[in-house]
């Protein structure tokens, strides 16, 4: 018996593409996977680039396809598909069917007309221009629109997500929190926010520009407030190591024991350690934004809620690892900034405490390169293993 994951990214995969591009008139040429967003036990959803043959000629086309979410079954635009032992779902981009304001968010009539609403002229909004820059399929898409006059970006969500989310800005922007301001919402999933000025720290990292000190990142934490504690609680990435560690093993075989073995060690040092602070929740580089080296703008604030300082903090020294163990990027000057602000941040938090969350972090993300199908993404997860095993080491 084949498992979700091997149906939806073994060969397999290709015969439910060609079921549902046939549906809509399309022949499949050829295909790739570019996500994987595996679950075991519950749910493996994967999108995929697909070479598309169409009457009107050739294109390359998103498709999205899942096992393991019954809700996706039945809703417009999806096709379901039958193996004799599992359902699978499969669309067409954007009808994404957990992420249903998403075809709107395309439809450059229904943005004008959003535009619109919000007092936007029509020779500031027409033409719009529509650019995609995220897309998690059934989790989350951003769709920057742009016109002769304004720009939003089109945050789209699970529905029942949206609500809270606008809430949750409005909290930060009163507490006086650079965030993105709301502009509005529909109960479908569809969050309309204002640009920030200012570049993302990742570039600025990238270029050997400025970034900030670790007291100005402090002090943008310290501000978070404390009404955040009353949100609902979401495990941090180190809580979730057995889960990131199961889909190393699932993903590599031959790694699996070691991810488990570095999970287990994870857990077992932040074991009954109690909530201290509001957190961001997925405090990183990309999420922060620079103007002449200091912050100015916080983006994603939607995993916000109660947990530990020693999380943000972590997060933050582990994706500069990470981007240590990317081709082409400065890997010693990387290394160099992650220690110096994680040698700053063990004078407020506890240093084993940091040095594992660090680890717990750099763990979820050695899911990375498979679940975004990097090329040599075997090697990568290696290497972003043998990151983990170093800063639990105390090795970093």
């Amino acid at each position: 018996m084949s498992s979700a994951f091997d149906l939806l990214t073994g060969e397999d995969a290709a015969d439910l593409l060609a079921a549902a591009l046939e549906t809509a008139g399309g022949d499949l040429v050829g295909w790739s996977v570019r996500h994987v967003d595996h679950r075991p036990g519950r749910s493996t959803t994967v999108s995929y680039r697909g070479d598309v043959r169409w009457p009107h000629g050739g294109g390359t086309e998103t498709l999205g396809a899942s096992v393991g979410r019954p809700e996706h079954h039945g809703a417009p635009g999806v096709l379901t598909l039958d193996d004799g032992e599992k359902q699978a779902a499969v669309w067409l981009y954007p009808d994404d069917p957990g992420l249903p304001a998403l075809r709107a968010a395309h439809d450059a009539d229904a943005v004008e007309g959003l535009l619109a609403g919000f007092g936007v002229p029509a020779e500031a909004r027409h033409p719009v221009r529509l650019t995609q820059r995220a897309y998690r399929p059934g989790r989350r898409a951003v769709i920057e629109a742009t016109g002769p006059g304004a720009r939003v970006f089109l945050k789209v969500l699970r529905p029942s997500k949206v609500e809270a989310l606008r809430r949750w800005h409005v909290l930060l922007t009163e507490a006086g929190l650079p965030v993105p301001e709301v502009l509005g919402w529909t109960t479908d999933g569809l969050l309309v926010l204002a640009p920030l000025a200012g570049e993302t720290m990742r570039d600025a990292v990238r270029d050997g520009r400025p970034v900030p000190s670790p007291r100005e990142l402090l002090d943008t934490l310290d501000r978070l407030p404390g009404e955040l504690c009353d949100l609902p609680r979401r495990e941090s990435w180190s809580e979730s190591a057995d889960h990131y560690a199961h889909v190393i093993g699932t993903a590599l075989p031959r790694e699996g024991e070691r991810a488990a073995r570095l999970a287990a060690r994870i857990q077992d040092r932040i074991a009954g350690l109690p909530d201290d602070a509001p957190t961001h929740g997925d405090f990183y580089e990309a999420q922060l934004l620079l103007t002449g080296g200091r912050l100015t703008g916080l983006l994603d604030v939607d995993n916000a809620g109660p947990g530990r300082r020693a999380d943000d903090l972590g997060c933050l020294v582990a994706h500069l690892e990470v981007l240590a163990l990317l081709p082409g990027w400065d890997a010693p000057r990387l290394h160099r900034l992650a220690r110096e602000y994680a040698t700053a941040f063990a004078a407020v938090v506890d240093r084993n405490e940091l040095h594992a969350r660090v680890a717990g972090v750099l763990l979820s993300l050695a899911t990375g390169p498979h679940r975004v199908q990097e090329k040599d993404w075997e090697a990568a997860t290696t290497r972003r293993l043998d990151a983990v095993e170093r800063w639990l080491d105390g090795r970093m």
